[in-house]
């Protein structure tokens, strides 16, 4: 009877052994078969570090269940886990794939591959058992399949792509219906992170029955409507972000005490209301993001009973009053964030208290007084931004001791004296400092040379601070790593030497100054240096060869309100943004213009003394041209039909020129412009009415040249011109009579707008000054300036 049952037991073992042996090898054959169906890669631009997985299986093992990335039961052998995440895979991610033959799977992940934007296959309801599922970061396009929301397993889905601009790669076909689905199906799921999907929908009231969730990241998504105010309410809620759906609507409810969040963010969403004091039953809260929102009201003294935040970023709000002194109380407050609200009172002091600060941000509130004498107190602060407020009195000696400090920005600071300068040096750490000044009242200029032994610092903004360079020569022992400096409004009177150095500078601002003569030629030799401003300057010339630099990227060059005179000077094909404006600049316009390697988005050559012709050739490289200005020269000819594709052009202004001849038809095509100013020609033409199908034309002036003909068609089409506010066409040889309701449909001229709207000004607010367009008209023989 032994021996048989020993027998029967070693059958049953042997029998367990084989079958186990087989599965192995079934899963074995499957995941070779994978590894086929996609190359290795090595990914371009992601952080993370990424290894091929694949690339070792079968290699030095038959058992599968040893290899990178693969999870086995340990008693039966299948297949239960694929951690390919990182795996440096390339190819599309078929439906036949040999993936969907794994049945056992409870755990896939295959975030950051790429998978040639091909769409999420529909076969991934074969993989039943599934309870975790990523691909996110892998390049996959197109609908999510309503497949796997059959998935009533998944405690886990991530589908989110933070790192591919501008397009959305993911969207939801029938969003409503898909939404509530999910809510319905994945009653099990902890985690849903859809972020960057284009979801474009409201989010269904059933979202707040998915008890089971603790992690919900929408961010980006295109969100519309009202958020339910419920999904706050779950219980096991952990972490909730909604940031980046500007259109999104809802406000904070109030909070009861079973609440869990720790994580809280709806950065530039259309939330509003005020935050309410039961802020204070997130006990668990560490992160506060409501930045770029629209809440108001005072910010509640209840924030103080959050013992554990870490995060807390108000941004760009409305809020007003003072700052509660019962944020002293957040003794793990790492950064404080509240720029751009209205906040009043004097630093707050309660800041201080919190020792473990890294980061606080005050700028563009009305915060007054002066800084704490004791701010050197916060020893571990990194960054301290308090520009855009009414701080006076001198900088705290104390600022001086916190050697962690790597960015300051203190511009708008109403210096008193220069206590402390001297002793910059100890700020050994910092990487960026800012402290551009209107009001500075010493009489004795700072000396650059102090800023010589900041060997770490990248960016330094001075402007408005008297600088005095007589120190400075070849042997300064600068560092040569600037990538931004900006020494505007300060009094100098030469280009300072260690500039020389600087390969590595991209921004360099010296308007407003008293430098004289000319732009040394090394200057071009800078080959990291993108945007250049010389401009309101007494310059006079540019020293050496006029030709363009080989190696030089300069993208946006201002020279305007110099003293240049002679040929122009285009130093780089690279030029977007030329700006030479009220200068003796004589001769043609440069056909360097024409050929560069990226097309211009502003020109203004205005207040000069060129002649000839405009040049054809800037027709060729106008796709991105927003503002053309050659106002005031000397220019004849007929201006170019050069406009088909100017298609951004949004001003035109070759006004006092010696310009004849017809408009172009092609200022037909220019979809976008805004204002056309032909003043002061010898233009000979009929009234442009095509010009009137221009749906966004705010400005035509036609004043004091030949045109001629009637300003009413007689057939009685109408007048169009939707947008138009100004019109000049006087000093003209115009005829006729104008019917009594000829202006009746022009409604933007007669409209009264709200006074409350901000002002919308024509022009470029892109660069790191604003470019505005401005017309010259005259009323009741007053001449006018209006921008």
């Amino acid at each position: 009877m032994i021996g048989s049952n020993y027998s029967s037991s070693l059958s049953f073992f042997l029998r367990a052994i084989v079958l186990l042996l087989f599965s192995i090898s079934n899963f074995r054959d499957i995941l070779l078969e994978l590894k086929t169906e996609f190359k290795i890669q090595k990914p371009d631009g992601y952080s993370i570090t990424s290894y091929p997985k694949t690339e070792s299986w079968g290699n030095s093992s038959t058992d599968c269940c040893i290899w990178d990335g693969v999870t086995c039961n340990t008693e039966s052998g299948k297949v239960i886990g694929l951690d390919l995440s990182c795996s440096c895979l390339y190819g599309r991610l078929e439906p036949n794939s040999s993936l969907f033959r794994l049945k056992h799977l409870t755990s896939l992940n295959l975030a950051y591959n790429n998978f040639s934007l091909s769409p999420i296959p529909d076969k991934f309801n074969n993989l039943m058992l599934l309870e975790t599922l990523n691909l996110s970061e892998s390049s996959l396009k197109g609908h999510i399949p309503r497949e796997i929301l059959q998935l009533t397993n998944l405690v886990s889905l991530d589908l989110s792509y933070y790192y591919y601009s501008p397009s959305l790669l993911l969207s939801i076909e029938n969003p409503p219906l898909f939404l509530r689905l999910l809510a319905q199906n994945l009653r099990n799921l902890r985690v849903l992170d859809l972020s960057s999907v284009n979801i474009s929908s409201e989010i269904p009231h059933e979202f707040s029955y998915m008890l089971s969730l603790r992690s919900l990241h929408l961010e980006g998504c295109s969100l519309v409507g009202e958020f339910p105010s419920g999904v706050f309410m779950i219980p096991s809620l952990q972490s909730i972000i909604l940031d980046r759906n500007p259109d999104l609507r809802g406000s904070l409810p109030v909070f009861h005490r079973n609440n869990s969040l720790q994580v809280l963010r709806l950065w530039e969403t259309s939330f509003s209301g005020i935050i309410p004091d039961s802020i204070a039953n997130l006990k668990h809260l560490a992160s506060l993001t409501l930045a770029y929102s629209n809440f108001s009201g005072r910010i509640p003294s209840s924030l103080g009973e959050l013992s554990n935040l870490s995060s807390l970023s108000l941004n760009r709000n409305h809020f007003t009053g003072e700052v509660p002194s019962s944020i002293g109380n957040l003794k793990q407050l790492i950064r404080f964030y509240v720029y751009g609200n209205q906040l009043t009172g004097s630093f707050p002091s309660a800041l201080l208290n919190l020792t473990k600060l890294r980061s606080i941000d005050l700028g563009s509130n009305h915060f007054t007084g002066s800084l704490p004498p004791n701010i050197g107190q916060l020893s571990k602060l990194e960054v301290l931004y308090a520009s855009g407020n009414s701080f006076t009195g001198a900088v705290p000696s104390s600022l001086l001791q916190i050697s962690s400090l790597t960015r300051l920005y203190l511009d708008d600071y109403q210096l008193s004296d220069l206590v402390g300068f001297e002793n910059v040096s100890l700020f050994s750490n910092l990487k960026n400092l800012y402290f551009k000044s209107n009001n500075f009242r010493v009489s004795s200029p700072v000396d650059l040379n102090v800023f010589s032994s900041l060997k770490q610092l990248v960016t330094l903004s001075l402007s408005g601070i008297p600088l005095s360079t007589a120190n400075i020569t070849s042997d300064s022992d600068f560092s040569s790593n600037f990538e931004y400096l900006s020494f505007s409004g300060c009094n100098i009177t030469e280009f300072p030497e260690f500039l020389r150095d600087q390969r590595n500078l991209e921004y360099l601002y010296l308007s407003n100054n008293n430098i004289k003569g000319q732009v040394p030629d090394w200057l071009w030799r800078l080959q990291a240096l993108q945007s250049l401003n010389l401009s309101h300057n007494s310059l006079s010339g540019f020293d050496g060869s006029l030709k363009a630099v080989p190696g030089s990227h300069i993208e946006m060059l201002d020279l305007r309100s110099n003293a240049f005179q002679g040929r122009l000077f285009i130093p780089s094909t690279s030029i977007a943004y030329l700006f030479a404006s009220s200068n003796n600049f004589t001769g043609e316009i440069p056909r360097s213009l024409c050929g560069g390697q990226s097309s211009p988005t502003i020109i203004d050559l205005s207040n000069n003394n060129f002649h000839g012709s405009i040049p054809q050739c800037l027709g060729t490289n106008m796709s991105s041209l927003t503002d053309l200005n050659l106002r005031n020269n000397s220019l004849s000819g007929s201006l170019p039909d050069m406009f088909m594709h100017a298609y951004k052009l949004e001003s035109i202004d070759v006004s006092h020129n010696r310009l004849e001849g017809e408009l172009p038809a092609s200022l037909a095509s220019c979809s976008a412009l805004e204002v056309l100013n032909v003043e002061s020609n010898e233009i000979n033409d009929t009234f442009p009415f095509q010009l009137s199908s221009l749906q966004k034309l705010q400005v035509l002036v036609l004043r004091s040249n030949k045109f001629h003909g009637v300003l009413y068609q007689s057939d009685g089409a109408w007048f169009g011109f939707p947008q138009l506010k100004i019109i000049d066409v006087s000093n003209n040889d115009f005829l006729g009579t104008l019917p009594s309701d000829y202006f009746l449909n022009w409604t933007a001229i007669s409209s009264n707008e709200d006074k409350d709207r901000q002002p919308h000004y024509i022009g470029d607010s892109s660069l790191n000054y604003n470019y505005y367009t401005s017309v010259v008209l005259m009323n009741k023989g007053i001449s006018m300036v209006m921008e």
